[in-house]
């Protein structure tokens, strides 16, 4: 597999939006069975050597963990008892998949009930009732996946820096983005009107960054960062490298993977974005650098 494939939305979207939704069922699991941790953090799922996984779930007779496996194309249950259950990746709708997780699931002695309305998703259809989305095509999943493995490593480089409260690196499956966030330690001003959700994803103040694979309304993978809240005069920030923008109807930089993807740096060129975009929202925010970063 090319070390930067080739990601155009519009060439992988089918796929894209079922793996998507296939995504939400297994991470609404972690949900359900998960204790609640602060900013959400008790439900992504995390970036492996193979895939995708929800790591050590709790259930009552032990601990569970449910992986994508984007090599060999499949999805694995194992338990702390020994017990597994496999599912091949292959076409099927929405709502089989779903029937085939929960049947594996209560099998193996683990009865759980989720929320089957698919998060962040215009005009969702219920897990169960979804014979519309059944696409998978093994090429672009592992395209999608080393991208997520490449962006894992920089941003692993990226937060070594970094000494203030900061969270795990990890893959929402509700807004379908692999993501790190900063904290500058301070509460932020409560968002009026916010639902529960984001009322505690941006209780304090912070920056955020990563990788998105985009979505009809904007169907280009990009890497991101914004900064909450937004400080005056963010748009106008010198950042690198030139290729990035800001978007005021977003409220976020962005640098599209396409435009590093053929470049000799394209590594690089994610870090500075990353860095330069960050020092961007502190330095305007007010953050306290001295304390926050190793050797400033």
């Amino acid at each position: 597999m090319e070390k930067w494939p080739a990601l155009p939305f519009d060439d992988w979207r089918d796929t894209c939006e079922t793996l998507h939704l296939w995504t939400q069922i297994v991470g609404k699991v972690r949900l359900a069975l998960s204790p609640h941790i602060n900013h959400w953090w008790h439900i992504p799922l995390y970036v492996t050597a193979r895939g995708l996984t929800t790591a050590s779930t709790p259930y009552e007779e032990g601990l569970f963990e449910i992986q994508f496996d984007f090599i060999d194309h499949q999805l694995l249950i194992l338990t702390s008892e020994g017990a597994t259950a496999t599912i091949p990746l292959s076409p099927r709708s929405v709502a089989t998949f779903y029937r085939e997780v929960m049947t594996s699931l209560h099998d193996l002695g683990i009865d759980v009930e989720i929320n089957t309305l698919p998060n962040e998703i215009k005009n969702p259809i219920r897990f169960e009732e979804d014979e519309v989305h059944a696409s998978y095509d093994p090429l672009y999943v592992e395209r999608f996946w080393h991208l997520l493995v490449e962006t894992d490593k920089v941003l692993k480089r990226y937060r070594s820096q970094f000494l203030g409260k900061s969270s795990l690196i990890h893959f929402f499956w509700g807004s379908f983005d692999l993501a790190l966030t900063f904290f500058s330690g301070r509460r932020a001003p409560e968002r009026e009107g916010a639902d529960p959700i984001t009322r505690e994803a941006y209780s304090h103040e912070v920056i955020s960054c990563g990788f998105w694979p985009g979505n009809a309304s904007f169907p280009h993978p990009a890497f991101y960062s914004y900064t909450a809240p937004v400080p005056s005069g963010l748009e106008r920030a010198s950042i690198r490298p030139e290729v990035a923008f800001y978007s005021q109807e977003m409220g976020e930089f962005f640098l599209r993977y396409e435009d590093i993807r053929t470049t000799d740096t394209p590594a690089q060129m994610m870090l500075d974005f990353f860095q330069s975009t960050y020092e961007a929202g502190a330095n305007l925010a007010r953050w306290d650098r001295a304390t926050l970063e190793r050797g400033s």
